[in-house]
């Protein structure tokens, strides 16, 4: 079965390989044509390979040093220190879907970036379709707009449920736990969900939206956020906060998507890895890299028995030190590095280094640095394989956002995340996303 699935990819990608230099005009283009297999199909000629980092390997204190040079520094103090310990999995093909695939391939040599630091020329897809040139001094930039635009949660999906618990790093004790619902929607691009390749009615240019909603406890029960980003990046998202307890909407202020959300180790410019716009950071690409990243197949992961689901799923356990770190497996994956700092002198960070896995376009590793340029946060976003989890997710080619940890080095402080994803259009109307729905639900 592997073997017909990995034939399956290699067809398919020989196929787009024959297509796309036909659409670019021959043989005089095949470096462009192969620069666009390159970024969508990694793996082709096989798997990453490392002498003594296989699949079934511990990697602990006793053995780290040779694993240093395939996980980001944080992870291997952490490892080094005995805080916890990573198990080797198989390196999985995550293809995206043949859409999104199509979308991006007609995008090429047809993007830039201008003189306003918005995109040109983009329709959908992936808007800069090879691997980042090092001598290119857009190419941090670059690979920030193919993140934006990536197919991360596809054109829409829900965690529905998602548990938040806020732990003691040292005791190991949990303090608090929340439980919510998360919905994102793309109101452009978009590539598979109806109606394409945008959702009418649109009249302010919005790009994309994202709802929360919490459940339990009683005390933020029905605290809502909603966010709203436009198209054009030069202005700012517009977001809104219903606090239960007060039963009114207020807008967020600028400065309050760097506050610790709702009493968390996240802001809200972390969620999904990053939750910006790209006008807010300096962007540098730090290179390519083989390195470890939490991906794996959530229904062979050894998972959480605590938390009762109706349907009887079960969420990615967590142990390590102070139960901050997820129990899942991780692959070698292709990596691209790139670093964010804040344009603005008054952010509470000086930079984040992203670890963004290069098929998936996706934020799995992040480290983010006080103003003092201290090592401040470790951000850790775990991604399943969608044919290895929900039913409703199999085929879809969303790499499920799974797991998260996000541990705040400096008050000795985490906060974890597990997910219920689900790939549904059904879960996540347009209707969600505006002021009036709050206050309905908020009744």
């Amino acid at each position: 079965m592997k073997a017909k699935k990995l034939g399956s990819t290699l067809r398919l990608a020989a196929a787009g390989l024959a297509l796309c230099a036909i659409a670019l005009g021959g043989s005089a283009d095949a470096q462009t044509a192969q620069a666009f297999q390159d970024s969508f199909y990694p793996y082709k000629q096989g798997m990453p390979q490392v002498p003594g980092i296989t699949p079934g390997l511990v990697i602990n204190k006793g053995n780290v040093e040779a694993a240093k040079d395939y996980l980001d520094p944080a992870m291997y103090q952490f490892v080094k220190d005995g805080w916890v310990e990573v198990t080797v999995g198989a390196t999985t093909d995550f293809p995206l879907p043949a859409s999104y695939v199509k979308a991006s391939e007609q995008n090429v040599g047809k993007v830039s970036i201008g003189a306003d630091g918005n995109l040109s020329g983009y329709v959908a897809g992936r808007p800069f379709p090879a691997d980042p040139d090092p001598k290119d001094p857009l190419a941090g930039q670059k690979l920030a707009w193919n993140y934006k635009h990536g197919y991360n949660w596809g054109d829409s999906a829900a965690i529905y449920p998602f548990y938040w618990r806020f732990r003691n790093l040292n005791s190991g004790a949990v303090e608090r736990e929340i439980k919510f619902n998360f919905h994102f929607l793309n109101f452009k691009h978009r590539v598979d969900q109806q109606p394409l390749p945008d959702l009418p009615a649109n009249p302010s240019n919005i790009f994309r939206g994202i709802y929360v909603q919490v459940l339990e406890p009683g005390d933020l029960k029905n605290t809502q956020l909603l966010i709203l980003r436009y198209e054009d990046d030069g202005k700012r998202d517009d977001a809104w906060l219903y606090l239960g307890f007060q039963r009114r909407v207020r807008r967020l202020a600028t400065g309050q998507v760097t506050d610790a959300f709702l009493g968390s180790d996240l802001m809200i410019e972390d969620f999904e890895g990053y939750n910006g716009r790209i006008a807010d950071m300096k962007w540098t690409y730090k290179g390519t890299k083989t390195m470890l990243l939490p991906f794996y197949n959530h229904n062979d992961q050894k998972l959480a028995t605590d938390i009762k689901d109706p349907d009887g799923y079960q969420y990615v356990d967590f142990g390590g030190k102070g139960g901050c770190f997820p129990n899942v497996t991780w692959q070698l994956r292709k990596t691209y590095v790139l670093e964010a700092e804040p344009v603005d002198p008054a952010h509470p960070i000086s930079k984040r280094v992203f670890h963004i896995d290069a098929q998936a376009m996706t934020i799995q590793r992040t480290l983010i640095y006080d103003r003092k340029g201290d090592l401040w946060k470790s951000w850790t976003i775990g991604k399943s394989h969608p044919d290895h989890h929900l039913p409703v997710n199999k085929g879809t080619g969303v790499a499920i956002d799974d797991s998260f940890s996000m541990i705040d080095l400096l008050s000795g402080h985490c906060t974890t995340g597990q997910f219920k994803g689900q790939v549904d259009p059904k879960l996540s109307p347009a209707n969600m996303f505006n002021v009036q729905n709050m206050r309905a639900e908020g009744r």
